[in-house]
């Protein structure tokens, strides 16, 4: 019978998230359960990007070229002026949920940075295209640019994902989004990028 009660706690949801005991001490199993499940729920679509993370191969590729295009598409229902603020706005969104999202998948999978987690690179990627002009080749050289820092990481970039949990996941993508940023609006300055 010892053996069935060590089996029957492991996996609990105690080990996935040790702040869970605090909140279902004294709930149901079954209600605890259920919980934890919406809990991981959210935090899984919101780290894959709604599933795109687990598309193969490359999943930051898929998800950093899934961000242009819906940017993009955005982007045609916002006026010029408030496009940067847009940018702004969703990549502030994509930082503040990504974190705790990628947290919890990450303790779940018991993985420091699941290969699954993108929403890192919709946040870095919307970071590169902050006041970018809306023009295919625009957008692809930011694509280009983004991906290149987030797959090289100069540095600190390395030393960012030593950081604990979702924010070591999610603040080196921030870190390449913003080198991407900087290279992008030097082409823009003067004008390197052809027409």
């Amino acid at each position: 019978m010892k053996h069935k009660a060590e089996f029957s706690n492991a996996g609990s949801d105690t080990d996935l998230d040790p702040d869970i005991s605090d909140r279902t001490a004294g709930v149901p199993p079954a209600v605890a359960g259920a919980s934890r499940l919406r809990t991981t729920r959210w935090a899984e679509l919101v780290a894959t990007f709604f599933g795109i993370g687990r598309l193969r191969p490359g999943p930051g590729t898929w998800a950093s070229a899934a961000t242009v295009v819906l940017w993009w598409l955005i982007t045609r229902w916002i006026g010029a002026y408030w496009q940067p603020w847009a940018a702004i706005l969703l990549a502030l969104l994509a930082i503040a949920v990504g974190i705790p999202a990628a947290t919890r998948v990450s303790r779940a999978s018991g993985s420091k940075d699941p290969q699954w987690v993108v929403i890192d690179e919709v946040a870095g990627q919307l970071i590169a295209l902050i006041a970018v002009p809306i023009s295919w080749k625009s957008l692809l050289l930011g694509f280009i640019l983004f991906r290149g820092f987030d797959i090289v990481k100069p540095p600190p970039l390395r030393r960012l994902e030593q950081l604990p949990e979702g924010v070591g996941i999610v603040v080196d993508d921030v870190g390449a989004g913003l080198y991407a940023l900087v290279v992008m609006q030097l082409v823009l300055h003067f004008g390197w990028l052809p027409r």
